[in-house]
């Protein structure tokens, strides 16, 4: 993947029809907000959340400490969620809106998708913050955000205010066409996951509400979501409404009953967010400085290579201890996080190509185990000699088998590349023969991107994972909650090789299904890259697009499994 950045991983790209907003007028000037809050429950005086909806359930309306009235919002802010609450409205388009709240907590941030935010760092008493934006051309709705930081305990927020005309003109009545085929893509002791088709609207549908019975338990953006908090053993019964920005209500979809598990499920217990992290190119950043900024506590290094002889080296030719490696693997377990080695790649010289068997890969695998005391390495088969090469293929699965009998508890990662609909050929031969070898693989991932310019990122992704489900099921005899626990996703952040475009909206599309449905892994290609640089073309130290720096990587923080 060096070189043009080509890491041979097929990709997708799925630019989901989100509006955006306009950084700067284009020809008609915008015109000027009225002074009347658009929102509904801003000052969370109805006792309830509606329309808010917050990430993994960790919004709720508290009587103390409050602003104004007598409620507030907590978001009870996790390790690996920010608790963001949000609420879509109506908007008028090219018009200037100004957006206020008071917020309270450590780094608590007020903003709208797609557009200008802002923060505070950790004020005792309620602050005012405010921020301002303009619509685009085109623009009917906003989706206004408050939300707190990894692991920075609860934040509150109150009094949030969006000041300027309503969107609709007249008044849009009309509501959305119920959601088609509910249905559930798999469960837990205490969760189950949803999935439905799209419904319509005159203007556009702005969220899905899920029910429990006669009771609202959730709201997503999206077309899946996952209920947690759920008891064991028990039967639920699920509808979802789809509701507009005007606040209409579809009427229920089809509804669906499931029984949750007595156990904890039949899969890996084994979950990573591990961005690739390469420290022989692209302006290597310091780890515990991406860290501290977004929560991420797993990178993938990159990338083991032989440097003669079946010898492990960083890159093929830095020392495996000693050198900078080493001391970034040092700088991320003191910020109390780890690593998982990539071994592989598109290029160079490679252990698994080049050791004379699979004993001998094992012996160099080992080597690295034992340098690091890993909890799990990476095996990434790429190209002709690696890939394309079923006995090399058979080669590095009878290691991974090896050092995983050798290494209790190690866990085996293999990646590699895809079509928009699953595995090729050769990535269907390989998990042939991880069955037909007993390596008990951890987790299968796939890359998809390199599909070609103009390809549906998001789309693709998620084809291609469930074609990768499918085959694991039908070679293991896994059931889908099973298969999908045995799946990673290795994206590509902002322009791939082929110029496809994965923006932060589109990852975090690609991290909420991820999530939904429980996979085992999420990485992206690279940490070097998550960098801005709109109109920067295809580079090793920034993404070729306009973001946030380690927006990325703060979105894949947000992976849970």
């Amino acid at each position: 993947m060096r070189d043009t950045l080509r890491r041979s991983r097929r990709r997708l790209l799925a630019l989901l029809g989100t509006a955006a907003l306009a950084v700067a007028g284009a020809i008609a000037l915008p015109g000027t907000a009225q002074a009347a809050n658009v929102l509904t429950n801003p000052g969370f005086e109805s006792g309830s959340l509606s329309p808010w909806s917050c990430t993994g359930n960790l919004g709720s309306v508290v009587s103390s400490p409050v602003h104004g009235g007598s409620k507030a919002l907590a978001g009870a802010v996790s390790s690996s969620d920010t608790a963001q609450c949000s609420q879509t409205v109506a908007v008028q388009p090219n018009t200037a809106y100004s957006l206020s709240g008071w917020v309270r907590g450590s780094y608590v941030y007020l903003g709208v998708n797609g557009g200008s935010s802002t923060w505070t760092s950790s004020p005792s008493a309620y602050a005012q913050l405010t921020t301002s934006f303009t619509t685009g051309a085109s623009q009917t709705s906003a989706t206004i955000y408050v939300h707190g930081w990894y692991a920075q305990g609860t934040y509150y927020a109150d009094d949030i205010s969006l000041d300027g005309p309503g969107g609709g003109g007249g008044g849009d009545t009309q509501a959305p066409t119920a959601p088609t085929g509910l249905t559930s893509t798999g469960k837990t002791s205490s969760s189950v996951s949803l999935s439905w088709g799209a419904s319509s609207d005159n203007v556009g549908v702005t969220a899905y509400d899920i029910y429990s019975g006669a009771n609202q338990v959730l709201s997503v953006s999206g077309t899946s979501a996952t209920v947690s908090g759920l008891s064991a053993s028990t039967a639920y019964t699920f509808t979802v409404k789809a509701r507009d920005a005007a606040g209409n209500s579809s009427a229920a979809s089809n509804a669906v009953s499931v029984t949750t598990s007595a156990g904890t499920g039949g899969g890996t217990g084994f979950t990573q967010a591990a961005p690739y992290l390469y420290e022989g190119w692209g302006d290597p950043p310091s780890p515990s400085t991406v860290m501290s900024a977004t929560g991420i506590k797993w990178f993938t290094m990159a990338f083991v290579l032989d440097s003669g002889g079946c010898t492990p080296a960083w890159d093929g030719s830095r020392a495996l201890t000693g050198g900078v490696d080493q001391t970034a693997i040092n700088q991320i377990r003191a910020a109390g996080g780890d690593i998982v080695p990539s071994f592989g790649g598109w290029q160079g010289s490679k252990l698994g190509a080049n050791c004379s068997s699979a004993s001998a890969l094992a012996g160099a695998l080992q080597k690295v185990i034992d340098a690091y005391g890993l909890k799990a390495i990476d095996m990434d088969i790429e190209n002709t000699d690696e890939f394309e090469n079923e006995a090399v293929q058979a080669k590095i699965l009878t290691a991974l088998k090896t050092v995983k009998a050798n290494n209790p508890g190690l866990r085996t990662i293999v990646t590699f590349g895809t079509s928009t609909t699953g595995p090729t050929y050769y990535g269907n031969r390989l998990i042939e023969q991880a069955q037909s070898l007993n390596a008990n693989i951890d987790v299968f991932t796939i890359m998809p991107f390199d599909f070609g310019g103009g390809a549906d990122m998001y789309g693709n992704t998620v084809a291609a994972a469930e074609g990768l489900k499918t085959k694991l099921k039908s070679t293991f005899g896994w059931d889908d909650a099973t298969a999908y626990s045995h799946i990673g996703i290795s994206g590509m952040n902002g322009l791939s090789d082929q110029s496809e475009t994965t923006t932060p909206a589109i990852w975090t599309s690609i991290k909420d299904w991820s999530n939904s449905h429980h996979i085992a892994r999420l990485a992206f290609w690279s940490v070097n890259r998550d960098r801005g640089c709109a109109g920067g073309g295809v580079v090793s130290n920034c993404s070729g697009i306009s973001q946030n720096t380690w927006q990325f990587t703060s979105i894949t923080a947000g992976f849970t499994g």
